[in-house]
Order: structure tokens, then sequence, then C-alpha cells
């Protein structure tokens, strides 16, 4: 059997394929729905299995482009036959891991590249024509943009991804405060102490308000979600510090972590308020490299792993 990732049109006479995906973005935690679209090539193949595969561009610490890192995987079909030129659709509805990272928010595009990648397990191919260029590097022109680039051995369809809820209420909460939105980003490893799955984690680094404009110099604030709410992780970079890189967090000054429920009724603005006042005052009172945990079940000692 040869294993196949087709990119659209693989030539040399192999079935081809075209993934819809349902306009819109989808919710971490939500259902993702569309359509693969094949065509048979000039031979009949059968089709074993069917397989749909999130891609996500992770920051590396080296090259800035990043890294593609797959994070999740679905079988939606397989065990026919797809004849000489049959066009034949395999719909499917798969659910987002409730970790997924937002791509945009109010509208507005994220520097967040996620994707989803179309394979197919087929036999009756030609050694030749597999496709077994795993591809690493999510570059501006890769696989990830609208016209995907074969040529990277990606084949991504553009996957967007929207806040939940409890998200657009805290990030509201912080743009009524004063803060502004500076960056998001992924970044590899795990927030230990809050039962994170997936192998990154999502950063939005936030301008301070301010109040804080002369004590800190950026907050970053990372959503883990699950089923039962979310852990909202607050970072403190000290005003004059510097991040390292490569693990190096020399320039972080304080962890903190907050627990709240997905359909929580609160005073957003004045929740954040304190969850800024309690980061910031403890970092003063406890010097640098400090982590604690708040909120809903308690947890302490969070720190990136």
């Amino acid at each position: 059997m040869v294993f196949k990732r087709l990119l659209g049109s693989p030539g040399g006479g192999g079935p081809s394929v075209d993934t819809v995906l349902e306009p819109g973005p989808v919710r971490p935690g939500g259902t993702l729905t569309g359509q693969v679209r094949l065509v048979g090539g000039d031979t009949a193949f059968d089709v074993e299995q069917v397989a749909l595969e999130l891609v996500a561009r992770v920051r590396d610490g080296e090259d800035g482009n990043g890294v593609a890192v797959p994070f999740e995987r679905f079988a939606i079909g397989g065990g026919f036959r797809l004849g000489e030129g049959e066009a034949r659709t395999v719909p499917f509805g798969v659910t987002l891991p409730w970790e997924t990272p937002v791509t945009e928010l109010e509208g507005r595009e994220l520097d967040v590249r996620l994707g989803v990648r179309t394979e197919l397990a087929v036999t009756g191919a030609r050694e030749s024509e597999a496709d077994d260029a795993p591809g690493s590097a999510l570059g501006p022109e890769s696989g990830l943009d609208p016209d995907p680039d074969p040529g990277l051995g990606l084949g991504l369809d553009p996957l967007g991804v929207g806040p939940l809820p409890a998200q657009e209420a805290i990030l509201g909460a912080f743009r009524r405060l004063g803060y502004g939105l500076r960056s998001a980003g992924l970044e590899h490893g795990r927030i230990g102490g809050t039962g994170q799955r997936l192998p990154f984690h999502q950063e939005i680094g936030l301008t301070p308000a301010p109040s804080y404009a002369d004590r800190v110099e950026e907050i970053e604030l990372t959503f883990l979600t699950h089923p039962g709410g979310m852990d909202v992780v607050l970072e403190a970079d000290k005003r004059g510090g510097g991040n390292g890189g490569d693990g190096d967090d020399t320039g972080h000054d304080a962890l903190s972590r907050f627990t709240v429920g997905h359909d929580d009724a609160r005073d957003w603005a004045a929740e954040v308020d304190g969850w800024v006042r309690e980061l910031v005052e403890h970092r003063e009172a406890y010097g640098s490299d400090s982590a604690y945990g708040h909120g809903g079940p308690h947890s302490s000692g969070p720190g990136i792993g």
C-alpha cells in the first residue's frame, strides 16, 4: 500500500483531491464540517482511508517562520474503490480540540496559521506518485496561504478559529481597561500544573494599561481550554527585561493562573483588573520568576515546561 498525501493534483495519473471547509470560523471544541471531493485518476484505486490532519505553525526559537506541528488527526472515510475518472464526495464533521488556538479576534486576523491537510491511503498507486515529503517549514509562501504551494509538500487548507464567548469577554475587558493587542503566536512547550494537552500553547501579547505602563513591559495571556472551562494564564514581562529565547525566561517576572467556567457571569473588567494587580504586586513583593495559581479550583506552581 502506498500512503499518499494528495495536494490537489499529484500528477502521474493518480486521483486528485479538493477539500472544501464550510465558510466561517470554528470555535475551540466546536465542529469543523466540510467535504473531501475526490476524482479518480487514469486507473482505479482502492481507497483504504481518507484522513484529515490539523497542523499549526509554531515558533521554534530559531526560524522566524516556525515549524509545522500536527496536533490532531481524524479518519473520516475509506474502504471504497475509486474508479477511473470517478467523482466521489466524502462529507465530514470533526470536533476541534478544546485547546485549538484562535486565528482571529473581533474580525482581525492574527499572525497564527492553522491548516487542514488531507491524506489518502490508497492501493494501486505507483511509488513515484507518492508524495512522502513531510514538510517542516511554514513560511509566508507555504500551503497555509490561500493558494497552497504544492512544492512544499504541505497541501494545507487554511483553518479559521474564533474565540469562545468567555475568551471574548476576557479580551474585551482587557481592551476596556486600556490594554492593546501587540502580538499573538504559538510557542512550543507545556505550562506546568495546568493539564495542557497540546505540545504548544498560544501567547497573546498585550501592551499594558496606562496605570501599569511604568511597571511592566507586556502582559502575556494564554487560554488553556477544556470541556469544563479554561485556565487563564497571565505572565508579566518586567519593564526593561528581555527574553533570552530557547526556554530562557530571564525577561519574565511572574506567572499566575486563574480558572473560569464557560458560562461564568462576572464583572470581567473588575475581575481582570484584579488579576493583573495581584500578578504585579506579587512580583514586586517576591521578586522575579515567581509563579502561583488562583481562581475557581485553585492550583499552584505553574511554570513553562
